[in-house]
Order: structure tokens, then sequence, then C-alpha cells
């Protein structure tokens, strides 16, 4: 009998070293396929924390950010597209013919404090941030298509004809309500490349300027969804989500 509880005994041990064996083995691949997870998801991570509270520089104290530059086929047109159609004004411009190129820069501001005098309208330019600066090279006009590549999987400019992975993206304005903007952007024949419910991320459009350029509608809060958008797309519509650089 004492020998047969003893096999007993040896033989329920054995039986536990396997199990925790079997447990430590599988407790092991669990950590291991989190800390996988971890560099997966690390890799696709920057702390970037520390942006938000360095001091800055001394030197930078009054640095602003005043403009984008782009260049325009016809200035007229995207005159006006980027002050009837977005609510833009004409804040100054300056002509170079010896050089054949125009200047246009539009601001979102209030039209009353845009002064009359030339150089005052200068020195309110270079202090006004987030302006536009078209850019009209002479001739532009009379040219057949489009002329300027815009960045976003276009072959326009190449030299070979294929599609170019360009760096800018677009500019980008906000609004009230993105649905009702884009309601009004349509009855103005404004080009959409996605409407608010098209595409996986929801609440935000892209529109067109007349040279193709394209802008980013984002609200002025909350990211909020409607039913139906301006193209008739519903909330639980559009397609997955499209990188516009390739």
């Amino acid at each position: 009998m004492v020998r047969l509880a003893i096999g007993i005994f040896a033989c329920l041990a054995s039986r536990t070293r396997a199990l925790r064996l079997v447990r430590m083995q599988t407790a092991s691949r669990q950590q291991a396929g989190a800390r996988l997870s971890m560099v997966a998801s690390s890799a696709n991570h920057i702390d970037v924390s520390q942006f938000f509270s360095n001091p800055k520089p001394e030197a930078t104290k009054d640095y602003i950010m005043q403009q984008t530059m782009i260049r325009v086929k016809d200035p007229q047109r995207s005159l006006a597209f980027y002050c009837d159609v977005l609510g833009f004004n004409l804040v100054m411009f300056r002509e170079f013919p010896q050089w054949s190129f125009n200047v246009y820069f539009v601001a979102q501001c209030d039209s009353s404090l845009i002064p009359s005098d030339p150089d005052e309208q200068w020195n309110f330019c270079m202090r006004t941030p987030g302006c536009i600066e078209l850019t009209w090279n002479y001739g532009s006009e009379n040219e057949t298509g489009a002329v300027y590549n815009t960045g976003n999987s276009d072959a326009t400019g190449s030299q070979d004809g294929q599609k170019v992975r360009g760096g800018f993206g677009h500019l980008g304005i906000t609004v009230p309500d993105v649905y009702d903007a884009c309601e009004r952007f349509k009855e103005l024949g404004v080009e959409f490349t996605k409407t608010p419910n098209g595409g996986g991320m929801k609440g935000l459009a892209f529109i067109k300027d007349p040279d193709g350029y394209l802008i980013e509608v984002l609200p002025q809060g909350k990211m909020i969804t409607k039913p139906l958008d301006c193209a008739g797309v519903a909330v639980e519509g559009g397609v997955g989500y499209k990188d516009n650089s390739k």
C-alpha cells in the first residue's frame, strides 16, 4: 500500500510538473507575442511629447508662419476661387514684369483692416499668419491642360509621363459645419475628391482648386457625421482610406 501511495504521488507530481511546464511555455509564447506586437506598434510610434512643452527659442519669439506659395495657371480663376468660394481676401500683390511673373497674397482676414497704401499692404501681409501666395508666371494661362504638378499621384510635368510620388499634400481650411459647407461648394460647381461621407475617414472633405491642388475641409470643433452628404453618400458608405501620394 505504501509503495502504491508513493507511486501515485510520484505520478501526480510528474503530471503537475508537466502542466506547470506547459503553462510556462504558453506564457513565454504569449509574452514573446506581446513583445513582437509592442515592437510592431512602437515602430509606428514616435514620442513627440517634448515638442508640446519645449521652450521657444528666444530668437524665434516674433516669427510667424506667414505663407505657403503655389504656382497657378490663371490668376483670375484662382483669385475668384480663393476669394469668392473660400472667403479669402487679396491683401497684397506685386508685379515683376522684368522677370515675367506676378504674386498675389490672399488671407482669411477682416477686409476693413487691409490698408489701401501698397507699402502698408506689404507690412500688413507680412504680419498676417496663414497667407497663400499665388504665383503667376506669364503665359501659363495660354497653355493647354494642367500646368503644375499637385504632388498627389500626378504625372503633370514629369519627364517620362509617369505619376510622381509627390511630397506636397494639400492646403486646409476649417468651417463651422463641413456638411453645410460642402452643400455650398457643390452648388458653386467645386470639384470634390472626397465628400464628407466618402472614404474611411468620415466628417471631412477634400476639394480641388482650379489648378487641381487639394484643399482639406475640416470642422472647427468635434468631428461629427450626418446620415447623408452633398453627394448622397450614406455615412455607412464610401470606400476605405486612400494614400493620395501614390
